[in-house]
């Protein structure tokens, strides 16, 4: 019995997170690791190492998908990449030093808020819009918001994918498809980067929790990147915001079960 609940749980933890990778470069964190804490009792940072060791797969093949489609910003993500995790160790610092907050849960709330944005007012910006932007001032957009993005995961300690996603549509002026797609390159780095540390400090988990966890993800992850490419921007658009508001509404209601 308990081995059919831990298949159930990470089943759905799985499709959760692959979704959300795959559609919007969400990270498997977000998803797995409050649904492992609730219902199969996970400890907390096993759970997150976990989920870590979930996105990096999922993010890889996520992010193959969208280089062959010709839907990733390699150059600009890799200064965006950079940035981001050392101003993560940076943030985390500075969030040492100051009381504790609940800002992790802004991050949830993000999640749902942006699913309704991607509804309401979708992204449709295309790539020859995008080519405008000269070559020396994306660079430095990426630089600046990687400090940004960086700063915050590291100080919040949660929502590097969304962070990424709203500043690459928003303020970068991305199309979606290549802003998904950058995302879940830089995503793939960061989530293993986390991986090293939690298991390094927190030992092996459950094996077959953390296995089916990686292969429930890594499946649903590629089913949504195939899709994601092949879709309508105004489609990609609703998918992705259908996506995030259920997921925001689900970890909203795990959190509230906690």
């Amino acid at each position: 019995m308990e081995i059919l609940l831990t298949i159930f749980v990470t089943f759905f933890a799985g499709m959760g997170a692959g979704l959300g990778t795959g559609f919007a470069g969400m990270s498997a964190a977000a998803v797995i690791s409050p649904m492992l804490i609730t219902f199969l009792n996970i400890d907390p940072y096993m759970a997150v190492g976990i989920a870590l060791s979930s996105d990096v797969l999922a993010s890889a093949v996520s992010a193959y998908t969208y280089h062959k489609n010709k839907n990733l910003d390699i150059k600009n993500g890799l200064v965006m990449m950079a940035s981001v995790l050392t101003f993560t160790v940076v943030g985390s610092y500075v969030a040492s030093l100051v009381p504790s907050t609940t800002m992790g849960s802004f991050s949830v709330f993000m999640t749902f808020i942006l699913g309704v944005k991607f509804i309401v007012k979708p992204v449709m910006t295309t790539k020859e819009s995008m080519k405008d932007i000269s070559a020396k001032k994306r660079v430095l957009q990426s630089l600046l918001c990687g400090v940004l993005i960086g700063f915050i995961c590291g100080f919040v300690g949660a929502g590097g994918g969304m962070m990424m996603l709203l500043i690459l549509t928003s303020v970068l002026g991305y199309e979606l498809k290549t802003a998904v797609g950058t995302s879940v390159f830089i995503m793939t780095f960061t989530a293993f980067t986390g991986t090293l540390s939690h298991f390094a400090i927190g030992g092996i988990p459950d094996m077959l929790t953390w296995a089916l966890c990686v292969i429930f993800t890594l499946l649903w992850a590629r089913i949504a990147a195939v899709f994601a490419n092949k879709a309508q921007p105004k489609t990609l658009n609703r998918a992705t915001g259908i996506v995030l508001a259920i997921l925001g509404i689900i970890i909203m209601g795990f959190r509230f079960l906690n």
